[in-house]
């Protein structure tokens, strides 16, 4: 086995002990009693029920991630991606098609054995805390779905970058970047009025008070808004939430019909009014472009990268090709991408205080604040994550943290 292959393995080792601990902090933070900070949010039996449910997705968690981490070892000590790309070579030699061949066995692989724990996951644990509405219906439509557009825009923009690969040769990465760059200002325009609808059903708010508050708040700030949607968030879970996406003319806020209906028309305008500070900031562009960046920096890597025999060979093939190497290097470079999107949440967190000062300034800090109380008391939000955990992962500031500073605000 070659040094390549076990620096492999530690990364993927420390990867999952460094995860399991970042979790086993959150756990000290557990509490029987109701903590002070809380007081006023959570009542005594709500806070119990958010305890225990966060102790029954840590527990959940740590099985699945396991088994996870259990798989893709077994993957690589038994070579269970170079007799993968056995039978995809098997079926088909050329490049393209061998590729398509590996992954689509591989994901398919991966979501049929992770199906049973999203099932539990749905059905059992989201059922007993009251949050899941998915039928089995809408389940297997869901995935179904998903397998289809997986094959069609995965499939489609993977045959294009290596088709663009053998042509091009070593700049190919730049080439691959200005296709990707492309497809994702596509999809930041489109997403929601191409792909959403395959899944969810999206209305045009009705004429009434709340559209006439949303417009002339929207008037009042300067901003265009022609396109206010409800989707059917009830359709899967009673979690509630609004977003906002899209650019220049094709840009929407999209609010869950279980948002209107749990909150007070104030409430739901400072929620609006965040979302379009976000865009007041820039930081949909922004974010965007960082993005962009991003992946121009990782394809420029693996272009250095790519016809090395060792990224081939720590999988246990002999001959390189596209594929296996982009496998070996994913994994190779997870440790700069870990580093990437810590500074990305660190930026998100500081563009989510930019975004609730907006709305303060510009509308009114009391009703967002009570808004942010409604959502985090509904979805059960842990609100005294570990900071360390938070660091990490939170891409928003905890919910205590954004009261504060709406209160230093006035």
């Amino acid at each position: 086995m070659t040094t390549l292959f076990w620096i492999i393995i530690g990364i993927l080792t420390f990867d999952f002990i460094f995860e399991r601990y970042l979790d086993y902090l959150n756990t000290t933070r557990w509490s029987d009693q109701l903590p002070a900070g809380v007081k006023g949010i959570y009542d005594e039996e709500k806070y119990r029920k958010q305890q225990l449910y966060s102790k029954t997705n840590h527990r959940f968690g740590m099985l699945t991630s396991s088994f996870s981490f259990l798989l893709i070892m077994l993957m690589f000590f038994f070579q269970g991606f170079a007799l993968v790309n056995g039978w995809a070579m098997n079926i088909s030699s050329n490049p393209i098609w061998s590729a398509l061949l590996f992954f689509a066995i591989l994901m398919l692989a991966s979501d049929i054995l992770n199906t049973p724990f999203d099932l539990y996951s749905t059905f059992v644990i989201e059922e007993k805390f009251g949050f899941n509405k998915t039928t089995a219906k809408t389940y297997i439509l869901d995935k179904i779905k998903g397998w289809l557009l997986g094959a069609i825009i995965g499939g489609g923009l993977l045959a294009l970058i290596i088709f663009i690969y053998l042509k091009t040769g070593q700049w190919f990465w730049i080439y691959v970047w200005i296709v990707i760059s492309v497809f994702s200002i596509f999809m930041a325009m489109f997403y929601s009025s191409l792909i959403v609808p395959l899944f969810n059903k999206q209305t045009p708010l009705e004429d009434g008070e709340l559209k006439q508050a949303i417009q002339n708040f929207a008037g009042k700030v300067g901003f265009k808004l022609d396109n206010i949607y409800v989707i059917d968030g009830s359709k899967r879970s009673t979690k509630a939430n609004a977003y906002f996406t899209g650019l220049g003319s094709k840009k929407r806020i999209v609010l869950y019909d279980t948002l209107i209906n749990d909150m007070e028309i104030p409430e739901l305008i400072a929620v609006l009014a965040h979302e379009i500070g976000h865009y007041k900031k820039k930081h949909i562009i922004w974010s965007l472009i960082i993005g962009i960046l991003q992946t121009g920096l990782m394809l420029f890597v693996f272009s250095l990268l790519i016809n090395s025999p060792a990224l081939s060979q720590a999988l246990g093939v002999a001959k390189p090709n596209f594929h296996i190497g982009l496998i070996a290097f994913g994994i190779l470079y997870s440790p700069l991408s870990s580093i990437i999107g810590i500074g990305m949440n660190m930026l998100s967190r500081k563009n989510e205080y930019e975004a609730d000062a907006f709305a303060a300034k510009h509308y009114d800090g009391e009703p967002l604040a009570s808004a942010l109380k409604k959502l985090s008391v509904k979805n059960l939000s842990n609100l005294c994550p570990h900071p360390a955990y938070v660091f990490v992962h939170y891409s928003h500031p905890t919910l205590l943290q954004r009261l504060q500073a709406l209160e230093k605000r006035g």
